[in-house]
């Protein structure tokens, strides 16, 4: 990695970004769907030019689901400084205000941050400011996830604002179950408090924003690699070791291929459809990342990754 050019390349050669001009004043940021590369990048560019590497995916925080959620290997986290992987217990919850708090010391003390994940939302907050919402009503929560078990997602939709029934996506049922329990909690809609939105952390206008897009048929053929390899990785092993105290409401359980593991050890899917419906839940994962980027990071500098498979 050390001796990498000045230009990270894809596989055929092809410069994706000539790193030396981006600048080493600023703050770099870097999203991209699962599996494109990110954190080759993010190291990439703080080997050559200096920096430390904070996490912005929201599962990669959680402490349990090392290898189901890609976090940085051993030689990756030797080879630049890395922050804000696995600090959270995996049994916690933890928001995107949570990691707002997490990752402002960073933007204000030592070297430049190179924040890097696949979580459109805390980019967003972090450019773009968060409301401040008050803690919903565990008896809301509660009722809530109890609608969503039940596949109710109709019944929360239709207690919503119409402003706020209009902003989020209502096929993600978490998303839905979020801006119903701030009604029910505030009487106000998540468009309201959203309307009341402080100024960010960092504006993107302050960073070297970028965003990797790529063609889907790649990646797919990379989600399909890398899940094999992360079975290679011990990836069963993983899901042995956290069975025991396996919920699936936990949030720390949204680790794409968790599920699939858990039912596998419990004899509920053999191993290879374990894996066929893990892969399948991290290409829609991915398509609603990409979804994600193209409606809300039109002014990130895009970088193409190779258009034909590798």
């Amino acid at each position: 990695m050390r001796n990498a050019t000045p230009h990270t390349k894809d596989n055929a050669g092809k410069a994706l970004i000539n790193i030396d001009e981006i600048s080493k004043e600023r703050p770099v940021l870097i999203a991209g769907p699962t599996a494109s590369g990110k954190t080759s990048l993010a190291i990439e560019i703080a080997t050559r030019q200096g920096g430390v590497i904070v996490n912005a995916d929201a599962l990669q925080v959680y402490s349990g689901w090392r290898i189901l959620t890609a976090r940085p290997s051993d030689d990756e986290l030797g080879a630049a400084p890395h922050h804000l992987y696995g600090h959270v217990p995996y049994d916690a919850a933890y928001s995107t205000g949570a990691w707002l708090r997490d990752v402002r010391p960073y933007l204000t003390e030592g070297e430049r941050p190179i924040i890097v994940g696949g979580t459109g939302l805390n980019f967003s907050a972090l450019t773009e400011g968060l409301a401040d919402i008050p803690p919903t009503d565990p008896r809301w929560r509660a009722e809530g996830d109890t609608l969503r078990d039940r596949g109710q997602l109709d019944q929360m939709i239709a207690d919503l604002d119409e402003t706020t029934a209009s902003r989020i996506d209502l096929l993600n049922p978490m998303r839905v179950q979020r801006a119903w329990e701030v009604q029910k909690s505030t009487g106000r809609g998540l468009a309201a408090w959203q309307d009341n939105t402080p100024a960010p952390d960092l504006p993107l206008s302050h960073t070297t924003a970028l965003v990797m897009t790529a063609d889907k048929d790649w990646l797919n053929d990379r989600i399909a690699r890398r899940f094999r390899m992360m079975i290679d990785d011990g990836a069963i092993d993983e899901a042995r070791q956290m069975l025991p105290h396996w919920d699936p409401m936990l949030q720390s359980s949204k680790a794409i291929g968790a599920p699939e593991m858990i039912a596998y050890l419990r004899g509920d899917l053999s191993l290879d459809e374990a894996i066929e419906k893990a892969v399948i839940a991290s290409r829609q994962y991915a398509k609603r990342q990409r979804t994600w980027f193209r409606s809300r990071m039109k002014n990130w500098t895009a970088i193409n990754l190779p258009q034909t498979k590798m």
